[in-house]
C-alpha cells in the first residue's frame, strides 16, 4: 500500500487554504468511448490487472508452498532477498515516484516478475542454478517496491472519500484473481503428479503471463487528465527535489506521529504468509494438492475483499463506527483462525514432515474437508487485513504527499525479510506460528489508539497539505 502524487500550488503566495479547494477543482469529464476509459472505474481494474499479471502470479507461485519446489530453503532464501531489498527500495518508492510518474514506474515494477519468475524456470532446467532465485528475488524486491508505490499512489488519487472502500475492493479482487488463475493453472497442469514439484510447462506459462502484464501500464490514461466520479479533478503530479521529499517524510512524522502506531499492523499483514505457504500448505499436503488449495485460498481471498470494502463503506454507520467495526471483525478472526490452526500445528515438526515415511496429505483423503476450510479462513483473514489497512491510511488523510510517505510496504516487506529467513535457517514451525499469531493480535492492539485519535468521520483541513513549494521546489 503506497502514495499519491504530489499536489502544491504553483504560486507560493496562494493562502493555505486555497491548496485543497483548488485540489478538488470542478471539470467536465470527457464523453462516449473516451470518458470510458477515463473513468477511475476503468483505470483502477487495468491497475488491478497488472498487479494480476505480476505479484498476483507470483502469490500463486508462492502459495504452491516452497514455490512449488521439493527444496523449500531456496526458495525461502528467495523471499528473503526479495523482502530486503523491497523494505529499502519501497522506503524511498514515493520520491522515485513522483520522479518517473506512475504508469513508468508501474512498467519498471512489472519487468521483476518475469525475471523472478524464469529463475524457477532455470533451476528446473538446472539443478545447480539456487543462486538465481536468490539473485532474481533481490531484482524483484526493488521493482516490487516501484510497482506497489505507483500503485498505491493510484488507487488512492482515484477514489472520493465516500468510495475508497469500493476502490479498494474492486483493486484487491482482480489482483487475486491472478492467484487464483495461476493456482487453477497449476492445478490442471499437474493433476496427475505424484511428485512434490511442478512441471517446467507450468513455470513457462507463469513467465509468458507475467511479460503480457509488462505492457499494461503503458495503455492506461495519464492521471493528469482525469476526473473523479464526483467530477474533482485527479491530484496533478509535482516532480520535487529528493531534498524535499526528504523534508516531506520528516514532516508527516512530525504532524502525524500516530502513523507509527500502524507500523506493527503492516508488519503483520506479510509476516503471515511465510507459515501458511511454508509451514502448512508445503508441509502437510503433496504438490497437487499443494495446488488445489493455493487455488481455493486465493478464490477465497475476493470475497474477504469485497466483504470488508462493504464493510468499511456501510452507508449506516459513522467513518469512526466503521473503523471500530472493522477492528473487530479482524480481531475476531486473528484469534478463531489461529486457535484452530494451533489444533493442527502441535501435531508435526520440521523433523517430521522431514521423515521419508511422512504421508503427505492428499485431496482425496479423509479429514481435509477440515484443513481446507482453515486455508479459506486464513484467506479471508489475509484479504480483509489488507484491505482495512489501505482503508486506515485513506482515513487519515485525503493528501497525495502525506499519503506517499504513510506506505506501508516497507514496514511489511522487512516483516516478510525475517519470516521468510527464518524459515530458510529452519526454526520450528511451532516457533513460526507463535510468532504469527502473536504479532497479529499485537497489531490489532497498537492499531487501536490510532483509530481512536486519528480516524474522524471528516478528513480536517490540517489532515491534507504537508507543505507548499514553488516551481525550484523550494519549500
Amino acid at each position: 500500500m503506497s502514495d499519491l502524487e504530489k499536489e502544491r500550488s504553483r504560486n507560493e503566495s496562494t493562502p493555505t487554504h486555497e491548496v485543497s479547494v483548488s485540489s478538488q477543482e470542478r471539470g467536465v469529464r470527457p464523453g462516449g468511448l473516451q470518458g470510458w476509459y477515463q473513468h477511475p472505474v476503468v483505470q483502477v481494474c487495468m491497475l488491478g490487472f497488472v498487479a494480476f499479471m505480476g505479484p498476483g502470479l507470483f502469490n500463486a507461485l508462492n502459495g504452491l508452498g516452497g514455490g512449488g519446489r521439493v527444496d523449500q530453503k531456496t526458495s525461502a532464501n528467495g523471499n528473503s532477498a526479495l523482502y530486503a531489498t523491497f523494505s529499502v527500495t519501497a522506503f524511498f518508492g514515493g520520491s522515485i515516484n513522483n520522479v518517473l510518474g506512475p504508469r513508468l514506474t508501474l512498467l519498471l515494477g512489472s519487468c521483476g516478475y518475469s525475471l523472478y519468475i524464469g529463475s524457477y524456470l532455470a533451476t528446473n532446467l538446472h539443478d545447480n542454478a539456487g543462486w538465481f532465485i536468490i539473485f532474481a528475488g533481490a531484482i524483484l524486491g526493488i521493482c516490487a517496491g516501484l510497482l506497489w508505490t505507483a500503485q498505491g499512489s493510484l488507487m488512492l488519487a482515484y477514489p472520493t472519500e465516500q468510495d475508497k472502500g469500493k476502490y479498494i475492493a474492486i483493486f484487491w479482487a482482480i489482483f487475486n484473481l491472478g492467484g487464483v488463475v495461476g493456482a487453477a493453472v497449476a492445478f490442471g497442469q499437474n493433476y496427475h503428479s505424484t511428485g512434490n514439484a511442478v512441471g517446467t510447462s507450468t513455470y513457462i506459462a507463469f513467465l509468458v503471463l507475467t511479460c503480457i502484464g509488462v505492457l499494461i501500464p503503458m495503455l492506461m490514461t495519464d492521471p493528469r487528465k482525469m476526473y473523479r466520479s464526483d467530477g474533482s479533478k485527479v491530484t496533478y503530479p509535482r516532480h520535487p527535489s529528493w531534498k524535499t521529499e526528504i523534508y516531506s517524510l520528516y514532516l508527516a512524522l512530525r504532524t502525524d506521529p500516530a502513523i507509527l502506531l500502524l507500523f506493527p499492523l503492516f508488519l503483520a499483514s506479510n509476516w503471515f504468509y511465510t507459515w501458511q505457504f511454508n509451514g502448512y500448505n508445503f508441509a502437510l499436503f503433496n504438490i497437487r494438492t499443494r495446488a488445489l488449495n493455493s487455488f481455493i485460498y486465493w478464490t477465497s481471498q475476493i470475497f474477504g475483499s469485497l466483504a470488508m470494502g462493504q464493510l468499511l463503506d456501510l452507508w449506516l454507520l459513522t467513518r469512526r463506527q466503521r473503523a471500530f467495526l472493522g477492528w473487530g471483525v479482524l480481531l475476531v478472526f486473528v484469534m478463531v483462525v489461529h486457535g484452530w490452526a494451533y489444533h493442527y500445528q502441535k501435531g508435526y515438526t520440521r523433523a517430521t514432515v522431514a521423515d521419508p515415511n511422512f504421508h503427505k496429505m492428499d485431496f482425496n483423503d479423509k479429514g481435509f474437508a477440515a484443513y481446507i476450510w482453515l486455508y479459506i479462513f486464513f484467506a479471508f483473514l489475509d484479504s480483509m487485513w489488507q484491505t482495512a489497512a489501505y482503508w486506515m491510511m485513506g482515513a487519515m488523510s485525503n493528501d497525495p504527499a502525506k499519503l506517499a510517505i504513510f506506505t506501508d510496504k516497507g514496514i511489511q516487506s522487512a516483516g516478510a525479510a525475517g519470516a521468510w529467513r527464518a524459515d530458510g535457517v529452519g526454526i520450528p514451525y511451532i516457533n513460526l506460528f507463535a510468532s504469527t499469531w502473536a504479532l497479529c493480535a499485537a497489531g490489532l492492539i497498537f492499531a487501536l489508539p490510532m483509530l481512536y485519535s486519528r480516524v474522524k468521520n471528516h478528513t480536517d483541513l490540517e489532515d491534507e497539505v504537508l507543505a507548499r513549494m514553488d516551481d525550484s521546489g523550494h519549500i
